[in-house]
């Protein structure tokens, strides 16, 4: 099982989505994606995206207005 962090701070929808998205086609199942994010749309969109996709979700608040969306690739 791998981690892989992605940086997208400072960047707004539907940008870390895309990323995210890109990211995990690289993925094998069971690897974990860690999605960094500081704005407030991509904190609802990004992990409502995921779980729709089927994939678990977990958010972190790991700063004040910086989250973590970890996404463990299940399929």
């Amino acid at each position: 099982m791998n981690e892989v962090v992605l940086d997208c701070f400072g960047e707004a929808c539907p940008i870390p989505i895309v990323k995210s998205e890109n990211k995990l086609k690289e993925l094998e199942i069971g690897d974990i994606l860690i999605v960094q994010i500081d704005h407030s749309c991509a904190m609802k969109n990004v992990p409502e995206w995921a779980r729709k996709e089927g994939y678990n979700v977990e958010v972190e608040e790991i700063d004040d207005g910086e989250w973590e969306v970890i996404i463990e690739k299940t399929k």
